[in-house]
């Protein structure tokens, strides 16, 4: 095919989808009219009406909509972040754990990716709140240490207050996300050439420092793609908070959509804010494969 027919071809398909697209708009437009639905974004301003269990800063049910919906974005942002840190440590562990030459560590950390894997998140998320952090804080258990105790306020870790739908989510996102991870650092791991193991114990290196000195920033190249995507994953995977009743920007939306009836400005919202955390999250894991690779050709 010759380069002016592809280009032809090629402008004819943006032509026709940018038709498609524009009359689901229209007809989406005209539906909305007919029902005197218009879409608008007034209602933000008018005041929410519901408390917050959790909030990062002051709130109060007199406060707006659009506040609300704030404090859930930090609330989702938190749980996130936390998230994304333990899953990482955990996958890490447990995916250098799977190649290790310990049959014990071995045989745990696969039986933990087995496990965890054929589970659905939303039993584990049940168990964390139901079984885990729920009854823990309704038994006179108090003092589990002098670093972690738990009342029925919630959980308190090194000085820091965390609910128990917020300590039931954390872990149950970080287990369910952490056992994927470890298999994508696990294929890393088995992508580097079994000669530089060999380099690193001829040179009398434990194994330990030799994985993590030697192997695995070799294996980044390959571990960061699917990184990439576990990250995404979790970030979505983070809307099932309202599973344990945690006030998560889904859940905010959710309760604003049941007062307000404005369900496609909800949504859109929620779209909006998902779409930038992807994006978000996205860039900075290309940012970060474009150092590592660089690092790697300059050294």
């Amino acid at each position: 095919m010759k380069r002016s027919q592809k280009f032809y071809l090629q402008f004819g398909l943006a032509v026709s989808l940018l038709i498609f697209i524009g009359i689901l708009i229209y007809n989406l437009w005209v539906n909305l009219s007919r029902t005197d639905m218009l879409l608008s974004f007034r209602w933000l301003e008018q005041p929410a009406g519901f408390p917050l269990a959790e909030h990062a800063l002051s709130y109060k049910p007199s406060d707006s909509y659009i506040w609300a919906l704030c404090m859930g974005w930090l609330n989702s942002l938190k749980v996130i972040i936390c998230g994304l840190l333990a899953a990482t440590v955990l996958g890490i562990l447990a995916g250098t754990a799977r190649s290790s030459r310990n049959a014990l560590l071995r045989a745990l950390s696969s039986g933990y990716v087995a496990l965890i894997r054929q589970i659905p998140l939303l039993l584990q998320l049940f168990f964390w709140y139901f079984a885990g952090f729920l009854r823990l804080s309704q038994t006179p258990l108090a003092p589990l240490g002098t670093l972690i105790q738990v009342s029925k306020q919630g959980v308190e870790l090194l000085g820091l207050h965390l609910s128990s739908e917020f300590s039931a989510l954390l872990v149950g996102l970080s287990v369910f996300t952490g056992a994927s991870i470890a298999e994508v650092v696990r294929g890393g791991i088995n992508s580097v050439p079994r000669g530089q193991w060999e380099a690193f114990r001829s040179l009398g290196l434990p194994e330990g420092l030799g994985l993590r000195s030697v192997v695995l920033p070799q294996a980044l190249p390959a571990i960061l793609p699917g990184l990439t995507s576990q990250y995404l994953n979790l970030a979505k995977n983070s809307t099932l908070a309202i599973a344990v009743a945690y006030a998560d920007l889904y859940k905010v939306i959710n309760t604003t959509i049941t007062q307000t009836n404005r369900a496609i400005e909800g949504f859109l919202l929620l779209l909006i804010s998902f779409l930038m955390l992807n994006l978000l999250i996205t860039g900075g894991m290309e940012l970060l494969n474009r150092l590592v690779l660089k690092s790697q050709q300059s050294s």
